[in-house]
């Protein structure tokens, strides 16, 4: 089972950087697994992986492996020990999600497919140094009730039931954040109220099921 999701991994760090979302070197991914979890490692091109440079963390964040784990290790380990429900984490740099936080800015409802993260917007989580557990502690708190969020002056983050759902969500996330950032190039746009993102809320609950 173990390789299995090691080069599930791979395979979607590939996907990752294919898809435009993120570039080089930059960016991590994260998988549940037994005693712990799988993490992509630090500073290796993605295109040079193999199944034995993948890090097993353990619940204790003690790396076992020949690479170094992700210098964003504590924030992947504290989002999968938070929430039981999450099988992977992605962590990308994509261009529109990280200008937008670069300014402290989230994604409001200003269309109603902001309620793929799982609320009524998609916030942006405070500015802390990479790879401290006080950024940990940060995304934590903006994924309160969430499946993504954005990270001051850094990027995003998407959870999911397995690594290629949460890059999925990581490309919904920079696609609004593109179509956000295109629509304030006329101003601020007008935002869906509450009561209709509730109700947009439910109707995901059931939809492609």
């Amino acid at each position: 089972m173990s390789e299995g999701l090691r080069q599930e991994l791979i395979a979607t760090a590939l996907a990752m950087n294919a898809s435009g979302i993120n570039q080089g070197k930059s960016g991590n991914l994260s998988v549940r697994a037994e005693g712990g979890c799988l993490i992509t490692p630090s500073a290796l091109p993605y295109d040079a992986l193999e199944p034995e440079d993948i890090v097993l963390l353990d619940a204790h964040g003690v790396a076992h492996g020949r690479r170094a784990p992700s210098s964003e290790w504590s924030m992947h380990l504290a989002i999968l020990g938070a929430r039981p429900e999450v099988a992977a984490v992605v962590h990308a740099h994509p261009t529109h999600a990280t200008a937008l936080a670069c300014h402290g800015r989230g994604i409001p409802a200003f269309h109603y497919m902001v309620a793929v993260a799982g609320g009524r917007d998609i916030r942006c989580a405070g500015y802390a140094t990479f790879g401290t557990t006080e950024l940990a502690e940060r995304t934590l708190e903006a994924l309160v009730d969430r499946r993504a969020c954005l990270l001051a002056h850094h990027g995003l983050v998407a959870l999911g039931d397995s690594p290629a759902a949460a890059l999925a969500l990581a490309v919904e996330v920079e696609t609004l954040a593109r179509q956000y950032w295109h629509a304030l190039q006329l101003g601020e746009p007008p935002r869906l109220d509450d009561a209709e993102m509730d109700r947009v809320l439910v109707k995901f609950q059931s939809y492609g099921r």
